[in-house]
């Protein structure tokens, strides 16, 4: 009986530490969410302040997220904060370099600051990408964007 106290306490103590791990990730998930959700209502409310609070706080928490960082890069251009959205933009470019939204809103974000020959390069560095990974979906939509752009200039 003494034998077995040392390995019944031991696999009760890691049974308190998943218990545990699991009760914290939980409520972190749920917290993340919570404000994740918080922030889509201040956009759709137009709140745009509101709204970059909110996903600067789930950035916080996971700072990985890239639709969080697209969402917030849309609530800084709303609020004429350009710069600072094209760093969100940018970096779900670097990270998820597959995400086309990411390309196609650092190229709009260039075109409201006159930089048509930077969005067309952004664009096209993009249809390389999806071109050498066979993104056919993605690609179709490059070329097309990058067609209305070109006969524009």
């Amino acid at each position: 009986m003494m034998d077995t106290l040392p390995f019944d306490f031991l696999v009760t103590v890691i049974i308190i530490l998943i218990l545990v791990s699991l009760i914290y990730f939980s409520l972190r998930t749920w917290k993340t969410n919570n404000l994740f959700q918080r922030g889509i209502q201040f956009y759709q409310q137009q709140d745009y302040e509101n709204a970059e609070k909110a996903f600067r706080q789930v950035i916080s928490i996971n700072s990985t997220n890239d639709v969080v960082h697209l969402l917030l890069g849309d609530a800084l251009m709303q609020q004429k904060q350009v710069e600072a959205a094209m760093n969100e933009y940018e970096e779900v470019i670097n990270r998820a370099p597959k995400i086309i939204d990411g390309h196609l809103r650092l190229a709009n974000a260039l075109l409201l600051q006159n930089k048509q020959t930077e969005a067309i390069d952004i664009l096209t560095k993009a249809q390389d990408f999806f071109q050498s990974k066979r993104y056919v979906n993605e690609l179709a939509r490059l070329k097309d964007i990058l067609q209305k752009i070109e006969s524009q200039s």
